[in-house]
């Protein structure tokens, strides 16, 4: 989109990146020039300690170049400059997820019926009726993630029985968490499982009843191959279809307040040729990504992540792209035998024996080649066995600035500690909050109150970033992970943390924000509402500090800026968003009939 009034997003790009990153303190008397875009009437919370609240800002060349009154803006608008009145509503930066699977998420999302905000298991099935109703004979229908039992009031999964019964006639995947997932009749033939030579896979178990014929619950015990496997054997979306499925899939997150992502790769993301990373690169070439993605590499096989990473830091160098899609590093894999499956349900997996001497052969050749990485640890013991191993290697090949790890659901303030030593940072997703009840049964509800510890972690003084871990885990929507933050309410209605274990508002919003810009390399680049930084910034449906707690997982964007141009506009600020979004394809797709902003 191309006018006096809308820069093209590369121009933007450009801009931004002549401009670079210093910020002004204070209300700031922008450079000699109009503006590009002007927000008046405004109740801006910058995240910036200078100036926390502001009346108006004001973006030029992709950055914010004046915020503070409207006073401060007006001499910056010109004739053929784009002026927002807000309203008065608040107006946060960018939302940025500091772990989620958005790449991979984007190529599937129009296929996917989602549980997310459902609160009962009959509506659930009801949604599956209505779109067996309109999905073609034979194709899939899917709920790939993002819900928990606990949040339907009947607190239990759908029967195999209950799918066959509203969709008869195709067969039906339902995605739980890493937990299991449930078949029905037609998708157990299709998949093969009631056949005497059924393929297996090694940690995966396909329950069988006492006949020997399969129950359609497939289960982890604990490694999730056998759901990976499952799932990416069902149809897929043509390469033109996952280009549509991903712009649609940015604008729903854009219009949830998302301008930014630290995508940690997964299960089918074949690192760095396969399908979703050729439709990124393309929408990215053609200047039509709404969020900007910092993306890491994730070996598939076990056995072969040390031949990969030996291959990768040959040809690729950590941080090669732009604001709009960067490369970051390694992980969230980096050996399988470290892995540790998050199943709080079940007893504590064991890391393979020989872990430690894997990971350090790999961590080595990370960094040597001066790539930082990012890893999944779940467990306390898990980080007993690994931190000396990140140790050992501080002290030889060295761990490249911009390291972290993800989860660290119950790591002792020691371990906690040995982090902050070494130089490392933490990225918190909110995957507990759909499990608080499996927790509960399994540890206690003593171990729950600092599982995380928040507010140990927050003392360190390292970097902290929020994020989500979706779509297959939980959901996409930030305002579940910061309520999670800042009420400690699970998905089923749990209070899960005594009130020394929670965040105030400010502080889990400022994780969202200014925490999760380092995880992609960009402190200081984005995550505030200050001169010299990125001009991304969302406006809310509902204040944010005034809401009630159940509705801080209801909020919504109206409007979401991404480099000084609007990205999303509804409502009232319908008028602004100037784009063209092309139909949702397929034309039998759930997204049609569910709608967006989940």
């Amino acid at each position: 989109m191309t006018s006096l009034t809308h820069p093209t997003r590369r121009s933007l790009l450009q801009g931004s990146a002549a401009l670079g990153a210093a910020a002004i303190a204070g209300p700031a008397v922008a450079q000699a020039g109009a503006a590009d875009l002007v927000l008046r009437n405004a109740r801006i919370t910058t995240m910036d300690p200078n100036l926390p609240e502001a009346a108006a800002l004001a973006a030029r060349d992709g950055v914010f170049v004046a915020v503070g009154s409207e006073a401060d803006v007006a001499p910056l608008i010109g004739p053929f400059i784009q002026v927002i009145d807000a309203g008065g509503k608040r107006v946060i930066p960018g939302l940025i997820d500091s772990h989620t699977h958005s790449i991979r998420g984007g190529v599937n999302y129009t296929l996917e019926v989602r549980w997310d905000t459902v609160d009962s298991l009959e509506e659930a099935l009801h949604l599956l009726r209505e779109q067996a109703d309109r999905t073609p004979e034979g194709q899939f229908i899917r709920v790939a993630g993002g819900f928990s039992e606990f949040q339907f009031k009947e607190k239990r999964l759908p029967t195999v029985a209950e799918l066959d019964a509203v969709a008869p006639n195709h067969p039906v995947l339902i995605h739980h968490l890493y937990k299991l997932t449930l078949l029905n009749s037609r998708a157990i033939e299709y998949f093969g499982y009631d056949q005497p030579d059924h393929p297996t896979y090694p940690g995966g178990t396909i329950e069988k009843d006492a006949n020997g014929d399969p129950t359609g619950r497939l289960l982890s015990t604990p490694s999730g191959l056998l759901m990976y496997r499952t799932l990416s054997q069902a149809p897929t979306l043509s390469i033109r279809d996952q280009i549509n499925s991903s712009i649609h899939y940015m604008d729903e997150l854009n219009g949830l307040g998302v301008t930014s992502v630290s995508d940690a790769g997964g299960g089918g993301m074949e690192f760095p040729d396969s399908d979703p990373y050729q439709v990124v690169r393309w929408l990215h070439g053609e200047g039509l990504l709404t969020t900007r993605i910092g993306y890491h590499s994730f070996p598939q096989v076990k056995g072969e992540e040390l031949a990969n990473y030996q291959d990768w830091t040959s040809r690729i160098r950590a941080g090669q792209g732009d604001d709009m899609l960067k490369f970051v590093g390694a992980g969230e894999n980096l050996t399988w035998a470290s892995y540790d499956y998050e199943i709080f349900a079940d007893a504590r997996p064991e890391i393979d024996a020989d872990a430690e001497e894997i990971q350090t052969r790999i961590m080595t050749v990370l960094g040597e080649a001066e790539w930082p990485f990012r890893q999944h640890v779940t467990y306390d013991e898990t980080g007993d066995r690994l931190l000396p191993v990140y140790e050992e290697v501080a002290r030889g090949a060295g761990l490249t600035p911009g390291w972290f790890i993800d989860h660290v659901e119950t790591f002792s303030q020691r371990n906690l500690e040995r982090i902050a030593e070494l130089g490392g940072g933490i990225a918190l997703q909110n995957r507990l909050q759909f499990q608080a009840e499996d927790f509960i049964a399994n540890y206690g509800a003593e171990a729950l109150r600092t599982t995380p510890n928040f507010r140990a972690i927050l003392d360190l003084g390292v970097p902290v970033g929020g994020g989500t871990d979706a779509t297959r885990v939980t959901s996409f929507n930030p305002w579940f992970s910061i309520q999670w933050m800042s009420t400690g309410l699970s998905r089923g209605g749990l209070r899960m943390y005594d009130d020394a274990n929670l965040l105030t508002r400010e502080e889990a919003l400022r994780l969202w924000t200014v925490g999760s810009a380092w995880f992609t390399g960009d402190a200081g680049r984005k995550g505030a509402i200050t001169p010299g930084q990125l001009a991304d910034f969302a406006v809310l449906d509902r204040d944010y500090f005034a809401v009630t707690d159940a509705e801080i997982a209801k909020l919504k964007s109206v409007l979401t800026v991404l480099g000084g141009e609007v990205v999303h506009g509804k409502d009232e600020f319908a008028h602004h968003d100037l784009r063209h979004m092309p139909p949702i394809r397929p034309d039998w797709s759930p997204v049609i009939l569910q709608g967006r902003n989940l």
